[in-house]
C-alpha cells in the first residue's frame, strides 16, 4: 500500500513559538511511519516557512538556521508544498496537513484559510472554530446564547489606553477586586494576570494590550481548574476531566511550563454530576463554536458550591509531554500513536 503524505506545521509568529515545536516533537514521533511519509514545516518567529530534516532538529532549534523554504501553496490544483532551494523550486504533493500551531496565526484561522483554499485536508477545527475560539470576547458571546454560566467580563480596546483612569473605573464599578487581565487572542496564559488594586489593573492591561489589541478584564473566580478533551466531526466524544494544580497563584505561562511543582491530575475527586455536566458543556460549547477535530475545554469549579463556570476553549491545544489533551485520552485508553492517527483520519471527513 502506497504511503500517504502528512505535512505537519509548527512554530509560527506567535508568543507560544517554543511550545508548538515541542508539541510538534510529540506529534511526529507518534505518527505511524509504516503508513505516513512525513514533511517537517517549521515556521520561524519571523514567519519564514522552512523545511525540517529531523526530530532532532526540531529540538536543537537547528532547524531555524535551513535554507530551503517549504511553504504550502494555495493554489488548489497544486495541492502541494512549494519547496524552494535557490533558484530550484519543486512541488511535493501532500495529502494531509497536521498543523501543530498554537496562538496566533496559527491558532485562529488564518493558516486554516490557507489550507481551504489549497483543497488539502487538514487536522483541527476550521476558520471560523478557530477565529472564534482564539477570540476570548467572541467566545463569550457565543457561550452566552448557550446559557452555560462563565465569568462576568469588561471588554477594553486599545485606544482607550489614552484614558487608564475611565478605563479603571469602569471595571471597579462593576467588580471588586481581585481581577484577572487578558488578552483576548493570546494563548498559554501569554499577558494574562492578576490585579489586586487599581494600580496593578493599569500594569495588567498595560502588559496584556503587549499581546493583542483586545482585552478581557474578568472578575475572579475562585475555584478548581478543570479540563476536558473533546475529539471528532459529526460525533463529538469527550473524556473525563482532569485538574491542574498550579504552583504558582494561578496557572501563568511559568507556572505552566517553568515550575515543576505545578501538576495535572486525571480523574479527580468531584461531587457527583458534576464531572458529566463538564462533559456535556464541553461538547455543547464545541459544537456551538463549530468545532471539528480536536478541543481541550477549561472550566472552574467553585469552591463554595460547586458550580461549573466555563473559562475558554482551545482549538490547538498543547501535546507536549505534560500536556492535558493527550493525557486525558490516554486515560480512556487511547495511546498518542492512536489519538494522532484518528486526529489524522477525522481530517479526511471534513467535507462529509
Amino acid at each position: 500500500m502506497e504511503k500517504q503524505t502528512v505535512a505537519v506545521v509548527f512554530g509560527g509568529q506567535s508568543s507560544e513559538h517554543e511550545v508548538s515545536c515541542i508539541s510538534a516533537e510529540t506529534v511526529i514521533e507518534n505518527i505511524n511511519c509504516d503508513k505516513y511519509d512525513v514533511i517537517m514545516i517549521g515556521i520561524t518567529k519571523e514567519g519564514k516557512w522552512l523545511l525540517t530534516n529531523s526530530v532532532e532538529d526540531i529540538r536543537s532549534g537547528a532547524w531555524r538556521d535551513g535554507s530551503t523554504r517549504a511553504i504550502v501553496s494555495p493554489d488548489g490544483e497544486q495541492r502541494g508544498v512549494l519547496l524552494i532551494d535557490g533558484d530550484q523550486v519543486s512541488c511535493r504533493q501532500v495529502d494531509v496537513v497536521f498543523p501543530v500551531l498554537h496562538g496566533l496565526y496559527g491558532e485562529d484561522g488564518t493558516v486554516q484559510g490557507i489550507f481551504e483554499l489549497a483543497g488539502i485536508p487538514y487536522v483541527g477545527c476550521g476558520v471560523l472554530a478557530s477565529a472564534v475560539s482564539m477570540d476570548k470576547l467572541y467566545t463569550k458571546i457565543i457561550v452566552d446564547t448557550l446559557g452555560i454560566r462563565q465569568a462576568r467580563y469588561v471588554a477594553v480596546q486599545r485606544e482607550e489606553l489614552s484614558d487608564l483612569a475611565k478605563v479603571t473605573a469602569r471595571v471597579e464599578e462593576k467588580f471588586s477586586y481581585p481581577v484577572f487581565i487578558k488578552p483576548c487572542n493570546a494563548g498559554s496564559s501569554k499577558g494574562v494576570s492578576k490585579a489586586e488594586d487599581r494600580q496593578m489593573l493599569k500594569n495588567g492591561l498595560l502588559e496584556a494590550f503587549v499581546h493583542d489589541r483586545k482585552v478581557l478584564v474578568e472578575e475572579a473566580i475562585v475555584g478548581r481548574e478543570i479540563e476536558c478533551a473533546v475529539l471528532g466531526g459529526s460525533e463529538v466524544k469527550a473524556t473525563g476531566v482532569g485538574e491542574i494544580l498550579a504552583a504558582a497563584d494561578f496557572y501563568d505561562y511559568e507556572a505552566k511550563y517553568h515550575n515543576a511543582e505545578s501538576k495535572t491530575v486525571i480523574d479527580p475527586a468531584l461531587p457527583e454530576g458534576v464531572v458529566e455536566e463538564i462533559r456535556e458543556d464541553a461538547v455543547r460549547i464545541f459544537k456551538a463554536v463549530d468545532g471539528f477535530g480536536l478541543s481541550r475545554v477549561d472550566f472552574f469549579v467553585t469552591r463554595d458550591k460547586n458550580q461549573v463556570v466555563f473559562n475558554e476553549i482551545n482549538t490547538l491545544p498543547g501535546f507536549t509531554a505534560i500536556s492535558m489533551y493527550p493525557m486525558l485520552w490516554e486515560n480512556k485508553g487511547i495511546a498518542k500513536p492512536q489519538l494522532v492517527e484518528a486526529l489524522i483520519q477525522t481530517a479526511f471527513t471534513r467535507k462529509e
